[in-house]
């Protein structure tokens, strides 16, 4: 037998195109499914890649992709971070998921995703090994084969491209090629977590760019670049957002206002790369020579694929790469190859879905478990963040703190602080146990309420 339940012993394709006869994405759907539901492959079997099941079957990915789609609709197939592609026990039998622990295991605050729901790296790594030029002196600011994955994926045609590390790094870099220490800054508020105090590092005072349904006002941004701003910092993908997502409508008028202001730069901030549902909207097709368009990869593939890229305006590309080390910095070849093996493989692109899915699941969840308790809570369409309404954000920190729940608080998000306090959850990482999301809904209830406080008796 090919499967064990107690191995997960891995099943070749040729064993199983020997048993499917069809070809179609539905002959091979049901044949898995027979095959699983009379046992032959048992709980626990590791299934073949997408890629080489499609080679072995001689049949596209993108039909093998459709079969696996419908097994697991059916709850028959799961993907697993580090396990691939397994089959699952039948619904009717299959266990309890692990109970949740402990709210100090729990990252509420800082944005971080849920590392079980990122795709295994090892086929990606190994296969980054395997490519011409390894270990060659010198520097790949990118690489071939990197451009080559992104290139389809960019929003607009971009002169120039580079690499660097994680996405504050990136973004870092980008801002600092776009304004001198000294200089005004507009920024899309609210921003993420940190983003401020990287401004005052690089001697940047920031403005901040207030928001209607459809994104950022082109009045308030006009007001901004009146004041002397030298560089507006974007979120394309709003993943911090009150209530709005940019309108490609909105890009416009945005990018209207800032080609009446010649010189001003333009850093689109897209940190949650492949996880939004869509490719957010841009102001480099107008303005493609003041754009650099920064897009982070950490929260959909890990930080430890640590390559994002940039690409723009050749001006700050090359700006960049000289204050990276002076100039001398790049990311490994390894790494950048890995990232590209990653953004071309269709069975990452399925555990990337389904990431998103269950991360606006719980956000739904946990915002519907405050609302139904009075509390006031707001969140962009495709944001990542819940904002409450609190009574004070010091004590609601302190007093959910004081229970093991790390929230944010609400300020350190914006330029200056909002007239009704607030303070900030991340759902990314919330246990999908009703029992924990009632807890917790019911303690941001007294913190929102202000009656979480610290007393010295």
């Amino acid at each position: 037998m090919a499967g064990s339940t107690s191995t997960s012993e891995a099943v070749t394709s040729e064993w199983l195109t020997e048993r499917i006869p069809g070809r179609t994405a539905q002959e091979l759907g049901a044949g898995l499914e027979a095959l699983i539901r009379s046992g032959e492959l048992p709980p626990g079997s590791q299934l073949p890649t997408i890629r080489r099941l499609s080679t072995a079957a001689e049949v596209s990915v993108g039909t093998v992709l459709a079969a696996w789609n419908h097994l697991r609709d059916l709850g028959l197939i799961e993907t697993h971070r580090r396990g691939g592609t397994i089959v699952n026990l039948p619904d009717v039998h299959r266990p309890a998921s692990a109970p949740f622990r402990s709210w100090s295991e729990i990252d509420l605050q800082s944005g971080a995703p849920d590392i079980g729901l990122q795709p295994d790296l090892r086929a990606a790594v190994l296969d980054s090994l395997t490519v011409e030029g390894l270990n060659v002196f010198g520097r790949d600011f990118m690489t071939e084969r990197l451009r080559g994955a992104v290139a389809g994926t960019w929003p607009f045609p971009p002169a120039s491209w580079a690499t660097a590390g994680g996405g504050t790094e990136a973004i870092l870099l980008a801002t600092a090629a776009a304004a001198k220490p000294g200089s005004l800054v507009a920024v899309d508020e609210p921003l993420s977590p940190g983003f401020l105090d990287t401004l005052r590092d690089l001697e940047l005072a920031p403005i901040g760019v207030e928001s209607d349904a459809d994104g950022p006002t082109p009045a308030s941004l006009r007001a901004a670049l009146e004041r002397g701003a030298v560089a507006f910092v974007v979120q394309p993908g709003a993943p911090f957002a009150l209530s709005h997502v940019l309108s490609p409508e909105r890009a416009r008028e945005l990018a209207a206002v800032l080609a009446e202001h010649e010189g001003v730069w333009v850093i689109e901030d897209d940190s949650i790369g492949p996880l939004s549902a869509g490719e957010p909207p841009t102001l480099g097709a107008e303005l493609a020579q003041r754009v650099l368009r920064v897009r982070s990869y950490c929260k959909a593939y890990g930080i430890d694929v640590r390559t994002s890229v940039l690409g723009g305006s050749s001006e700050l590309v090359e700006r960049s790469i000289r204050l990276r080390s002076h100039g001398v910095g790049s990311n490994s070849r390894i790494l950048q190859n890995t990232l590209a093996y990653l953004i071309d493989d269709a069975e990452t692109d399925e555990v990337v879905a389904r990431a998103r899915e269950i991360y606006r699941a719980r956000k739904a969840a946990l915002v519907a478990a405050l609302e139904e308790r009075g509390v006031v809570v707001r969140s962009g369409a495709e944001s990542i963040v819940v904002w409450v309404e609190v009574a004070n954000e010091t004590d609601a920190v302190v007093g959910l703190a004081s229970k093991g729940i790390s929230v944010g608080p609400g300020s350190k998000s914006f330029v200056t602080a909002p007239e009704t306090p607030l303070i900030r959850v991340s759902p990314l990482q919330l246990p999908d146990d009703p029992a924990a999301l009632e807890q917790l809904a019911g303690w941001i209830v007294v913190a929102a309420k202000g009656a979480m406080r610290e007393y010295f008796d």
